[in-house]
């Protein structure tokens, strides 16, 4: 591994073709397979943009799905690969890809070390270490993400239900499983039976003669006991859980799972403690489950752990990298500021630019029922009230990939959709409630908004792909820690940022990332509390009080862990524990 960071997936279309921008120079990404409409579109623009044959897969076609996405991530790799060919046969020279390779590379990387000695060496010398540089060079991964509770259901033309295999989820895991792609499959969002199932179906996600895997499996989690249940749901299927993602609950991107009131920390430091002993129980099953199938391997596949959410600074990269023991860390949200990496219209990446904390905020808008991360500059906003001002609230819903609601249809429907609104609006109508009773729940019927009109409008925008009359509405959804950054960044500058060769938030008043996630939490309880004071059933009750009683817990691990923090200056160590006391007393005066 070249670097020691990846891209995670951002939105439905922000990395889309981020392997495109950065794979050549080692740095791994991950690519949503959610919009095979956005995916199709894509494959003929860079099919365009290279002077290749787009032969189209239509919409009705059989298995459209699955093989549009297979034919985009062949595309990817092939594209990828050529890039990283000539890369590897460019001369050492200012300017050329391969010299910008190893000048994005960590101080502390083997290979950049030895790139640095080449000026030391002597003519015939020089080539021959030149040629071992170019054979150690390694491409980044072209990562994959399927959201495995987005599985809606299909039917064809006459109605008539598809089958388990043709949901949506289980179409992306065969258009990404029948691609030439050697990577892994991010799976994120809880734990989808069938989809783990259909993982059984293809020879890929089993190790080869060598213990070497073509497809590798990807969870991402939120804490230790929800890895290891699903790592051991797969383990007695036979597949083999490659790396476990874990992801702040409510410090990052896209939609926010709250973890009860866990923190990142103590979370780490499970995983820290458990590792050997959750690898060494896992293989045990693993194991057994191959053997039954005719299967053998002698020796425990590699399980790497990586944690991503809220880091902001090259010393809390080094950091967790370092006391927990992990492999790699996800930086995500900061490169929405990359236009070399990522794709975000012109409007929407100035404002971002020019955005403060109170800028983004937790909302209600995703159809899934989910917290999801917002930000107010977002021109989905604007076109939701309008929409309700012409007293046409909700969105046309052409693409039907978050309909999952059958209150009043016997067909899933999505909540942001018109045809939800009007009609839960009808039946708002027929209550007997007090004038601001009514706007409160006219309110949350009408928060909803298209995600998948709105996390793929700024690609459209960005590189003049929008058709007539397609909405320009961008919905965007970065996590609060990039409120930090404040400008527009070149790859190199923000690469440079994480290992510590510049400062991209010029020492800006920011706290570390632990405190950050803990008030993120306090802020979260607040509002569950204020929003239950009236009426609060048993079960709500006991919630809350866990909630707050792990996040003391957290606070009494951060106390001990701070002193331990040597890596970071004393005056840091005394502001973390400063601002980790007055974190302590808001919580507390919350009774």
């Amino acid at each position: 591994m070249s670097h020691t960071f990846h891209i995670p997936v951002l939105g439905l279309a922000y990395s889309i073709d981020t392997p495109l921008k950065v794979a050549r120079y080692g740095i791994s990404s991950v690519v949503s397979i959610v919009d095979d409409e956005l995916i199709e579109r894509m494959r003929e623009y860079h099919c365009r943009q290279n002077d290749l044959e787009y032969i189209p897969i239509g919409k009705s076609e059989h298995d459209s799905r699955a093989r549009r996405i297979t034919a985009y991530l062949d595309l990817l790799n092939m594209l990828v690969n050529d890039q990283f060919s000539k890369l590897k046969e460019e001369p050492f020279e200012a300017g050329n890809d391969i010299e910008r390779y190893f000048n994005l590379l960590p101080e502390h990387s083997v290979l950049k070390q030895g790139y640095d000695l080449l000026e030391e060496c002597g003519r015939n010398e020089r080539k021959l270490f030149e040629q071992i540089l170019r054979n150690r060079l390694v491409k980044g991964a072209i990562d994959v993400n399927i959201m495995a509770k987005v599985d809606k259901l299909n039917y064809d033309r006459h109605g008539k239900y598809s089958g388990d295999e043709n949901t949506d989820a289980l179409a992306a895991l065969r258009g990404f499983a029948k691609s030439n792609l050697e990577s892994s499959v991010v799976i994120s969002a809880g734990m989808n039976p069938k989809l783990f199932s259909y993982l059984e179906s293809f020879d890929d996600f089993y190790p080869d003669d060598n213990g070497k895997f073509r497809k590798k499996v990807i969870l991402k989690v939120s804490n230790y006991r929800s890895a290891i249940i699903q790592a051991k749901v797969l383990a007695k299927k036979g597949i083999w859980v490659s790396e476990f993602r874990i992801e702040s609950g409510l410090n990052c991107g896209g939609h926010a799972f709250a973890t009860d009131g866990l923190l990142l920390g103590p979370i780490l430091e499970e995983f820290k403690i458990n590792r050997p002993a959750m690898a060494s129980e896992l293989f045990e099953i693993y194991r057994a489950a191959l053997r039954a199938r005719g299967r053998d391997i002698q020796e425990t596949p590699e399980q790497k752990i990586s944690a991503q959410g809220g880091i902001g600074t090259a010393e809390e990269d080094s950091f967790l990298r370092r006391y927990y023991h992990l492999d790699s860390t996800g930086w995500g949200s900061p490169f929405l500021l990359v236009p070399e990496a990522t794709n975000v219209d012109k409007d929407t990446l100035q404002k971002l630019t020019a955005a403060g904390e109170d800028d983004f905020y937790l909302s209600n808008v995703s159809p899934l029922g989910v917290l999801f991360n917002n930000f107010r500059g977002g021109s989905m906003e604007n076109q939701r009230l309008h929409r309700i001002t012409q007293n046409r609230p909700g969105s046309p819903c052409t693409k039907k990939y978050l309909c999952s609601n059958t209150e009043f249809t016997e067909k899933p429907i999505c909540t942001a959709s018109r045809e939800y609104q009007r009609l839960k609006i009808n039946q708002l109508d027929s209550y007997q409630l007090t004038d601001a009773e009514y706007q409160r729940e006219f309110d949350k019927i009408t928060e909803k908004v298209c995600l998948c009109e709105g996390l793929t409008a700024s690609v459209y925008i960005k590189n003049d792909m929008l058709k007539p009359r397609e909405s320009t509405g961008v919905s965007i959804c970065p996590g609060p820690n990039l409120a930090y950054f404040s400008r527009i960044y070149s790859l190199g500058e923000m690469t440079g940022h994480i290992y510590g060769k510049n400062d991209l938030l010029n020492k800006a008043d920011r706290s570390n990332i632990f405190i950050n996630e803990l008030n993120l939490y306090i802020d979260y309880f607040a509002k569950e509390r204020a929003n239950n004071n009236i009426a609060i059933n048993e079960k709500k009750a006991k919630y809350l009080e866990s909630f707050k009683h792990q996040l003391n817990q957290g606070i009494s691990y951060y106390r001990e862990l701070i002193p331990a923090m040597k890596s970071f200056s004393k005056d840091y160590r005394a502001k973390m524990l400063h601002e980790l006391s007055i974190s302590e007393l808001r919580l507390s005066i919350l009774a």
